[in-house]
């Protein structure tokens, strides 16, 4: 998939969504940003100002990997920083919530209207068919 334009983050966020079509991708990222946020608060409470790197660190280290190895796609933080920086903290108030699947419909609809197939072969990581998934790659 070449690199996406958007004039408006509204635009932005199901093509966001849609990068993070399988379940594992987005559990990932939710772990690595929760983490990395409470390890932060946690240097924070305690006077340990570098301890704030771990948000960062730990919340693109877990959720890069995801996107190479799960989603087989890059990251939409590569082509939109601060918009994906915003739809991963939607993302995460979303999933909890308990509305995952609302996630999941998202992506399939985005996925379906844009013409991107299953995740290579065999469909979705979810064990959905067509347009369930989507690699994003180009």
């Amino acid at each position: 998939m070449s690199q996406q334009t958007f004039d408006t983050y509204e635009e932005f966020w199901p093509y966001y969504v849609a990068m993070h079509s399988r379940a594992a991708t987005r559990w990932v990222h939710l772990t690595g940003t929760l983490t990395g946020l409470a390890i932060s608060a946690y240097g924070l409470a305690r006077g340990r100002k570098r301890y704030l790197v771990a948000l960062p660190l730990i919340g693109y280290g877990t959720a890069w990997p995801a996107h190479f190895l799960i989603e087989r796609n890059n990251p939409a933080t590569f082509g939109h920083p601060v918009w994906s920086l915003r739809g991963d903290a939607r993302m995460i108030r979303t999933m909890l919530a308990g509305r995952d699947a609302e996630l999941a419909e998202t992506a399939a609809k985005w996925l379906a209207e844009h013409g991107e197939g299953g995740h290579g072969e065999g469909g979705s990581a979810d064990g959905g068919e067509y347009g369930q998934g989507g690699d994003g790659r180009g």
